[in-house]
């Protein structure tokens, strides 16, 4: 396996290990186990806990904003589609989207900056799709398009789908 391929791994693991017991809950020995290596091997690619994660979120952010700018679709339909393109996003990434979209909960500070950098980037990259379909108010429709999807990841966690904005009762 590769440099590259290994350093993945570790990532990989370590959204589902922060996942499951939260970031303060999770060591970097939790992280090695998971993945078969020693605790010395994951410093080689993260020199802290905190670095690991912010590499979880910036590959987090990285992958929503590249979905929304792919996003091609009538002005009209263009709210609705960048909407499904987001659940697929849930349904393939779960982890780690949720991870990313409630990361501005943890109180460290390094964390919390990249958190803010990576909403600030992902409401720009949706205002640009909106002003290029000539949605009006496209700052303030973006800030309601991302409401919406803190609500869709709200109904996730709780496990309440009723919460969600896409959500359709069954008849």
């Amino acid at each position: 396996m590769g440099k590259d391929d290994r350093k993945q791994q570790i990532l990989e693991a370590a959204i589902a290990v922060f996942a499951k017991q939260g970031y303060y809950k999770t060591t970097t020995a939790h992280i090695a186990q998971a993945v078969g290596v020693t605790q010395p091997y994951v410093f080689h690619f993260f020199k802290s806990k905190e670095a690991l994660y912010i590499a979880v979120l910036e590959q987090s952010v990285q992958r929503i904003v590249g979905i929304f700018r792919e996003v091609e679709a009538p002005s009209e339909q263009l709210m609705i589609r960048m909407g499904a393109v987001f659940g697929e996003l849930i349904a393939s990434h779960r982890d780690e989207t949720l991870l990313s979209m409630q990361s501005f909960t943890i109180g460290e500070p390094v964390i919390r900056e990249k958190a803010r950098e990576g909403f600030a980037q992902i409401h720009r990259v949706v205002q640009e799709q909106f002003e290029r379909a000539n949605i009006p108010q496209a700052s303030f429709q973006a800030s309601s398009f991302i409401g919406l999807g803190m609500m869709t990841i709200l109904s996730e966690v709780l496990e309440l789908p009723e919460l969600s904005p896409y959500y359709c009762e069954k008849d």
